[in-house]
């Protein structure tokens, strides 16, 4: 599925889900109101003058139905909010281990290395890797608010039982999960489903309390028979609303899995990895079943069904259906016999297979055709050549700098080596600045990794700071935005900044933010129809300045992406300032996050058309164009463009 058209399918879910709430918590509140106004008249004495009447009654039920409410959307703000902290807490509270970024054991660098390279491939930061330590069955799951504030678990099962191909597999589904908004829905999903169960939890307790309470009061006070009614109307609202919940789960979880599945084929551009893994969850005495953890709130995150919940509460369609969409001659008969015994070694051979060089050349050469539709077609949606380009960078790169990006104490020195001047000319400058702010010892050891960085080719550079986010993000927030101060003031050191500094730096903001407030960057304020327009014309024009050297290849660009702007875009012309362009870049970008998704397509689509109206892509657009997706929240796989050329 398209990425935007993704999004827009998430976004009516959401809002499908906000009505289902609305008229759950008002059916709540009612039966909740009718269950106090039935406890009152049937024991209340109304010769002491307590609630005998109507109007007497009136008051402590309006209080009754406002509490209700008030409580059910307090309870579903409390979950989402605390959901929202971090998809590392939601793994964690499910008894997920972290695999530190320095893991040695090969079953556990195995995994890392394919989180890695799938990341690389969608143009995300890495996110936390999680292993549920107890958990014998085959499952996974993605849990956070956005792409940077991610985290992926698997169990150890799924460690131990599943091969490389399968592990990949099943980790490029859970990143579908990620790339195409469905964790948020998921938080969302959650939080609104306890917001309705929670009464129930609550009448449990109060019947658990209350029938031992109304044995020894029962002749002294007459209200205890109210209360231990009230309690037992709860627990049966509690369990309408259970199965209602498991509806809700159910009904918006089964389509996605069927989607995520087909786009993890799209990774790996092989049915065999994904399916496989399928198929030993069928075969394997303890599926993909959660023994140590109740599944019921996550089972619709899993990538099994967690559970042996099936039918109209099934979160997952048949496994055997699962298999035969990728695979249409399965059969029940031919699920494997999985031995738990059989333990997967985790053995990788970090030999490079020798495509690197023909593969980043391919656009450049040819080989591959770049255009406005390509381009978008991309976005959430990595294919095959992205991954293993992915995998042979990662492969290839520094051994150095690898091993500083997966250090917590080194990454934060390789993010601000990265931002340091290649060519040397205010290098002292920049040096001079950090023995201020770092001290001698620290300095010294970020000087020792640009040198590193200066003779490194260029294509590691992101990606470096892709695999070293993990690391960053377990850094205090005060020195995260120490971070950001810093690396701002060292690339304004010389009065200017350069387009490349700023469009690392803004990414990194961009994912740094989202990391201390996974909601996102917002739009400041409203935004005028005008007002985007202006801003759209403003990037498209940096985008046809920088990538031609000349006025009437400029203005052609231009005209390109006007053309796919619209009829009103078609009236302005290009006026090149490349004083102010990171100025103008930044104030746009802010513009333009009040875009919906169609624009922020056809957007996209009006920057590529520009960038490659002379039948290239340079590295300065290819960079630009990435800079806008990561700042408008939508994932680009590395364009893949010969350095050399």
């Amino acid at each position: 599925m398209n990425f935007f058209a993704a999004q827009d399918r998430a976004r009516r879910a959401t809002r499908w889900l906000v009505v289902v709430y609305v008229i759950a918590t008002l059916l709540i509140v009612a039966g909740v109101t009718l269950i106090v106004a039935f406890a009152l008249f049937s024991f209340s004495d109304p010769g002491n003058g307590a609630y005998g009447t109507a109007s007497q009654a009136t008051p402590l039920l309006a209080a009754t139905a406002i509490g209700t409410a008030l409580f059910i959307f307090g309870a579903s703000l409390y979950k989402t909010s605390m959901l929202s902290a971090g998809g590392g807490k939601v793994a964690s509270s499910l008894g997920g281990k972290l695999v530190a970024a320095d893991v040695s054991d090969p079953l556990r660098r195995r995994l890392r290395n394919v989180v890695e390279e799938i990341a690389i491939a969608s143009g995300v930061p890495v996110p936390e890797i999680y292993v549920l330590e107890e958990e014998s069955g085959i499952n996974a799951f993605a849990a956070g608010y956005a792409p940077a504030d991610a985290a992926i678990a698997v169990t150890r099962g799924t460690l131990e039982l599943l091969d490389r191909e399968e592990l990949q597999g099943v980790i490029a589904h859970e990143f579908s999960h990620i790339l195409n908004g469905d964790m948020r829905l998921n938080i969302r999903l959650m939080g609104v489903l306890f917001g309705i169960m929670v009464l129930g939890l609550i009448g449990r307790m109060i019947v658990r309390g209350g029938y031992h309470a109304s044995i020894v009061s029962s002749r002294r006070d007459r209200n205890a028979p109210v209360v231990l009614i009230i309690g037992i109307g709860l627990a049966v609202l509690g369990g309408i609303g259970v199965f209602f919940a498991r509806l809700i789960k159910a009904s918006v979880s089964r389509q996605r899995e069927y989607l995520a599945d087909a786009s993890a084929v799209q990774f790996t551009r092989q049915t065999k990895g994904i399916a496989n893994a399928l198929k030993k969850i069928g075969g394997y005495k303890a599926s993909s079943y959660l023994t140590a953890t109740d599944p019921e709130e996550v089972s619709h995150m899993l990538f099994g069904t967690g559970s042996r919940l099936f039918g109209l509460f099934a979160t997952h369609p048949p496994l055997t259906e699962r298999i035969k969409a990728l695979d249409p001659s399965f059969t029940e008969l031919d699920y494997p016999n999985v031995d738990a015994r059989l333990r997967s070694t985790g053995d990788e051979n970090a030999r490079a297979s020798g495509q690197f060089e023909s593969m980043t050349s391919a656009f450049a050469d040819g080989g591959v055709a770049i255009s406005p539709d390509t381009i978008v077609a991309t976005v959430g949606n990595p294919a095959e050549h992205h991954v293993a380009y992915a995998q042979e960078l990662r492969q290839r790169m520094p051994e150095s700098l690898y091993a500083a990006a997966h250090s917590k104490d080194l990454a934060f020195l390789l993010t601000i080596a990265l931002v340091l001047d290649r060519s040397g000319a205010i290098l002292p400058r920049q040096l001079s600045l950090l023995e201020e702010r770092l001290g001698r010892d620290r300095m010294q050891v970020t000087r020792k990794l640009a040198v590193d960085l200066a003779t490194t080719d260029e294509r590691f550079l992101l990606p470096l700071l892709e695999i070293a986010f993990p690391a960053l993000k377990m850094r205090p927030e005060a020195e995260l935005e120490f971070l950001i101060e810093l690396t701002n003031r060292l690339i304004e050191i010389d009065g200017k900044v350069e387009l490349f500094e700023y469009c690392f730096h803004r990414i990194l903001l961009c994912n740094l933010d989202q990391a201390v407030e996974p909601r996102g960057r917002r739009a400041t304020g409203r935004s005028s129809k005008q007002q985007l327009r202006m801003a759209s014309i403003n990037l498209l024009a940096l985008i046809a300045d920088h990538g031609h050297d000349d006025a009437a290849s400029r203005d052609e660009a231009f005209k390109a992406g006007a053309a796919l702007l619209g009829a009103w875009a078609t009236e302005f012309q290009v006026q090149a300032n490349r004083d102010q362009s990171v100025a103008i870049l930044d104030q746009s970008l802010d513009t333009l996050l009040a875009l919906n998704s169609k624009q922020r397509q056809r957007l996209l689509q009006a920057i590529t058309a520009a960038a490659t109206s002379d039948g290239h892509i340079a590295v300065t657009e290819a960079e630009l164009i990435r800079v806008v997706c990561a700042a408008l929240g939508c994932p680009l796989p590395p364009i893949l463009v010969s350095i050399a050329a």
